[in-house]
């Protein structure tokens, strides 16, 4: 198979903010350096590319021993040159080591060293379709003011802006040209392809893509890779049943389904929020649904979902857990899920206090849920122990 893609990682910076006497990519987090991390990303994509790392020049041999480490049978593919006093001239290094094949280019910041291979993946399935400039993002979530002196004077509207990250993806015949001709400092590469008059388009970044440049950041690097204490964390299983009551609203997820057939049950029949509780109960061995919620106790007759994932959630802290996460799977052959999946997880989530994802299937026609007969939920959650202040 030919190989048509590069991935120039830049690892030449001193990283003079982060407060250390190392350049940056060699600084040690977890026990290796943050370039090994990032390599871990790199070989970790689907197709097989030609990895080139700009590093240090007084550190061209402990750069190779790394990107070898780290590829394993992958090492004929990496190639180490030595960078240059700017991240403009060190990028301009590694496209001269490109081979002639190379058509996709990505660019990556080895500061960025918990970046997902799956955020690779998406670059180059970009560009390869696009034929444009492609860089991930993620959507500005904090009030943003333009400043005059020391004074707020106006705030920016946050839907127009974007937080880029690494890998960014461009043609490389293009990207090439674009720094052949450019006379001015970029902060990015996708800054330099647009001002050569190149189109940019955006994708989904991923929050693991962080920078790592202050003190902070490299303390928040060492907290990822800290081993889970599996005496404080715990997983839980629900499965809630419900068979379809032609008489009754369908409340699923936290949210009505107008049009829909309803599900029969002693409170509103939400099968998902039932399921995500008695998960949530399991983990934190506070019983069941049941055991908490009799149907026999009038208050909870014809009560809607949230009411018994609020109460759960309670007694979850009370007991001195914190949420990581649900995932649910509905079983069933409607309503569609796939059309409200993200209204879903955002009322489940913002009731839980922590992220729940939703899948859905069906089964092929086979038991109740195959004939219609009703819906089947399977919840699973991460839950752990509250550390307590000295």
């Amino acid at each position: 198979m030919a190989i048509d893609v590069g991935i120039v990682v830049v690892a030449a910076g001193s990283g003079a903010r982060l407060g250390h006497s190392d350049p940056k990519a060699f600084v040690a987090v977890g026990g290796r350096p943050i370039l090994a991390h990032a390599l871990e990303g790199v070989f970790g994509t689907a197709e097989p590319a030609q990895v080139v790392v700009v590093a240090p020049a007084d550190r061209i041999d402990q750069a190779r021993e790394l990107a070898v480490e780290v590829a394993g049978p992958a090492h004929e593919s990496v190639t180490v040159v030595a960078g240059s006093q700017s991240r403009q001239g060190s990028v301009a290094a590694g496209l001269a080591a490109l081979a002639p094949g190379i058509r996709i280019v990505l660019v990556h910041d080895a500061a960025r060293s918990f970046t997902p291979s799956a955020q690779f993946d998406a670059v180059i399935a970009a560009v390869r379709q696009t034929g444009t400039g492609v860089v991930p993002g993620l959507a500005v979530t904090d009030t943003i003011k333009r400043m005059n002196g020391d004074f707020a004077v106006a705030t920016v509207d946050r839907s127009e802006l974007v937080a880029v990250q690494t890998p960014q993806g461009f043609p490389r015949e293009q990207l090439a040209a674009a720094y052949a001709d450019t006379t001015a400092e970029h902060t990015d590469d996708a800054a330099l392809f647009t001002a050569a008059g190149h189109e940019v388009r955006v994708i989904e970044g991923d929050a693991l893509a962080f920078k790592i440049t202050t003190p902070w950041d490299l303390r928040r690097a060492e907290a990822l890779l800290r081993p889970i204490d599996t005496a404080t964390t715990r997983t839980g299983i629900g499965i809630d049943v419900h068979a379809f009551d032609a008489k009754s609203p369908l409340w699923l997820g936290g949210v009505y389904w107008p049009g829909e057939v309803g599900l029969a049950g002693h409170s509103d029949g939400d099968a998902v929020s039932h399921a995500i509780c008695d998960a949530l109960l399991s983990a934190g061995g506070l019983g069941d649904l049941g055991s908490n919620f009799g149907s026999a106790d009038p208050r909870f007759a014809d009560a809607h979902g949230e009411v018994f994932l609020a109460a759960t959630v309670e007694r979850v802290a009370a007991a001195g857990f914190s949420i990581g996460n649900v995932s649910v799977q509905v079983v069933a052959n409607h309503p569609k899920i796939g059309a409200r999946r993200e209204e879903i997880e955002a009322r489940l989530s913002a009731l839980v206090g922590a992220p729940v994802s939703v899948a859905a299937t069906t089964s092929d026609g086979l038991g109740f849920t195959g004939r219609g007969d009703g819906i089947s939920v399977i919840a699973t959650c991460l839950i752990q122990r509250i550390q307590q202040r000295r």
